[in-house]
């Protein structure tokens, strides 16, 4: 008896070794990932974080063209477990330098036939990221379907955007990630649209918070999205629709048999964590791009918002361009069609009258393309290196200094290639790009820094379109910074102080507008206001927007609920920059913890009673809880420091 007794505690023992090794912690122990097959050879993890399971047994597994690496497999392998340490910068976003710590380890799996391929976890105090690597061969394969899953519990509740159908909406130009959130809705509630949902995808499994997203897609790759039947809390990575590529051609991987997939990334923790992780972009590959001297944040004029298509007429470009430089703003967007309703000629005139400004020109291009039926120019001139070597030399040569590229088709191989050879050419030219109508850049901007911004977002276009979607301002727009917002650039173009030109009433207050300028992340900020409008806003304002940083060194997450409120502080050197957006239509009384800015002079912008923009001065108290009212739909913006 006392032999069986020994022997059950020494398998016991050996079995919580073996579950050790299989198990890779945080540098700080509050997340776990535990990886291993099940009983049909499943490769499959969990995660754990604070010991309460916030991802059930998910699978994993990948489909090499004639190669099963889904079941029937063994664990046959599991690396010593190693650290990450990297520093790198961003030109823009959360903060310009970024550290990243984690701890990594590598699991191998072996099929029946005896090919192996690994899976590499990285886990970081926010969060952990995995791809696939592939070590045992050197030919080239197309990557049929990919098994990763993520396994909710069936309490967890979703904040997440379906995905259009495909060559659907205006011109069949869908997808392009402007849907309205599916917001607390149990996990598992299907796509109204029934094409799934994009990335990044927000969860809530108890109090504890994960932000589902992907990074380091190479040209050789396709982006995913995320798709579950319905019902099922397993949402699962999806490959696109077979219509989104370019010229018909190139919409699965195409993966060397030793090389590695994009990331997949869960953001895990509190919504302080989801605001300031920069996980997203941690695991993105370094940036390509030796030269960047001519990458320079910045806020644009833009007449589009306003006027529309009839006035990319050289007069009101002009207009344009005086107003930036009456704001103290670098750029001056002009939008599509000046090719034929200004003409290359006179773009030159308004590019060297803009220099004169200290102004610098960017110019729409449409992407063009089989799946692009619209008719906005130019176009057909960027689908080859050809052509954009022309193009992009002619205008380099006039001074222009970005480009805005709109009108893509989805998320196949070919067309991630075709973003990604754009922006290298774009680069040689020392040109700034805009995506638009586009995908999410998905770490890309770190990359590629001369990918200053890109929309995947139902931006400001939209309220100016239909009274639905200005009803629904506020609450979208305090979705953003937990989601479309949370690591890549987003061309929102925000801020319209005074009133929009068109059938549509803004239901936002001035002050939430004004918000919008600190809460949203953009290279480059295009901002939705006239200078019509502007004349109607007060000196203060005009003031603050025309000292406002185009740059971050530190955020901090103060307050907020997704859809309901966001407070985010951001400091630029010494100063801060405090803003607060109401999701709802009641008025709030907020105490805000700045104990980092207790005795600090503050200057308050925010509603008054009338939803009239006010100034206030004040102090932060000593015990740093400072009480802010705040409006039905309204804002505010607080400004500490020197």
């Amino acid at each position: 008896m006392r032999r069986i007794t020994v022997l059950m505690a020494l398998c016991v023992l050996l079995c919580l070794q073996l579950f050790a090794e299989n198990r890779i912690s945080s540098p700080d122990g509050k997340i776990a990932v535990t990886v291993f097959t099940d009983n049909n050879g499943v490769p499959r993890y969990s995660v754990t974080y604070n010991k309460l399971t916030v991802l059930e047994p998910s699978s994993l597994g990948i489909e090499p063209d004639g190669i099963n690496f889904s079941n029937g497999l063994q664990l046959v392998n599991v690396s010593a477990v190693g650290s990450v340490h990297d520093q790198y910068n961003m030109l823009s976003g959360k903060k310009l330098s970024i550290q990243y710590d984690a701890k990594k380890a590598s699991f191998t799996f072996q099929n029946k036939d005896g090919r192996k391929f690994s899976v590499i976890f990285q886990v970081s105090n926010d969060g952990i990221a995995f791809r696939y690597h592939f070590s045992d061969g050197q030919d080239t394969k197309i990557i049929r379907s990919e098994n990763t899953s993520f396994q909710l519990p069936p309490s967890a509740k979703a904040f997440i955007q379906p995905i259009a159908v495909t060559q659907s909406g205006w011109e069949k130009a869908n997808p392009s990630y402007e849907e309205h959130y599916d917001q607390d809705v149990p996990a598992g509630t299907p796509s109204k649209y029934g094409a799934g949902f994009i990335y990044p995808a927000l969860f809530k499994v108890n109090n504890t918070w994960l932000l589902i997203t992907e990074a380091a897609v190479g040209s050789d790759w396709c982006a995913t999205r995320l798709d579950c039947d319905a019902g099922s809390p397993v949402y699962k990575v999806k490959f696109p629709d077979p219509r989104e590529v370019v010229y018909k051609d190139g919409l699965l991987p195409r993966q060397p048999m030793n090389g590695f997939s994009p990331w997949r990334v869960i953001t895990i923790g509190s919504l302080k964590t989801i605001v300031e992780s920069t996980l997203g972009t941690d695991v993105a590959d370094p940036s390509v791009i030796t030269n960047t001297s001519y990458i320079k944040p910045g806020k644009s004029s833009w007449s589009w918002i306003n006027s529309k298509d009839d006035f990319i007429v050289y007069d009101e470009q002009k207009k344009y361009i005086d107003f930036a430089a009456y704001m103290h703003w670098p750029y001056c967007l002009v939008d599509a069609s000046w090719d034929q309703k200004i003409g290359y000629e006179k773009i030159k005139e308004l590019a060297d009258y803009a220099r004169q400004k200290n102004i610098g020109l960017i110019l729409w291009y449409n992407s063009a393309g089989d799946w692009n039926t619209v008719k906005y120019t130019p176009r057909n001139i960027l689908l080859t290196k050809e052509g954009r070597e022309k193009e992009f030399s002619a205008i380099e040569a006039m001074g222009i200094k970005g480009i805005k590229v709109d009108f893509f088709g989805g998320d196949g191989q070919s067309m991630i290639k075709y973003y990604h050879d754009i922006l290298q050419d774009a680069a040689r030219h020392h040109l700034m790009v805009n995506f638009h109508g586009a995908t999410l850049p998905r770490g890309l901007a770190r990359t590629y820094p001369n990918l200053v911004t890109a929309e995947a977002v139902r931006g400001f276009e939209y309220i100016t379109f239909s009274q639905e979607d200005a009803n629904l301002e506020a609450n979208h727009a305090t979705m953003l910074p937990f989601t479309r917002n949370a690591f890549d650039p987003m061309d929102f173009t925000p801020m319209n102080l005074y009133k929009i030109q068109s059938a549509s009433i803004r239901k936002t207050t001035a002050a939430f507008e004004l918000a919008t300028t600190v809460v949203f992340l953009s290279g480059i900020q295009h901002m939705a206001e006239s200078p019509e409008g502007m004349e109607h806003v007060p000196e203060f304002v005009k003031n603050y927007l025309r000292t406002l940083p185009d740059t971050w060194d530190e955020t901090r997450f103060i307050d907020g609920y997704p859809g309901k409120l966001v407070v985010i502080a951001r400091r630029k050197g010494t100063k801060w920059f405090i803003a607060g957006m109401n999701g709802e239509p009641v008025a709030k009384n907020l105490s805000l913890n700045l104990s980092f800015l207790k005795n600090k002079k503050i200057t308050l912008i925010s509603d008054d009673d009338t939803n009239l923009l006010k100034e206030t001065k004040t102090v932060i108290p000593g015990k740093g809880m400072l009480p802010v009212a705040i409006n039905a739909n309204g804002g505010f913006v607080i400004v500490a420091g020197q």
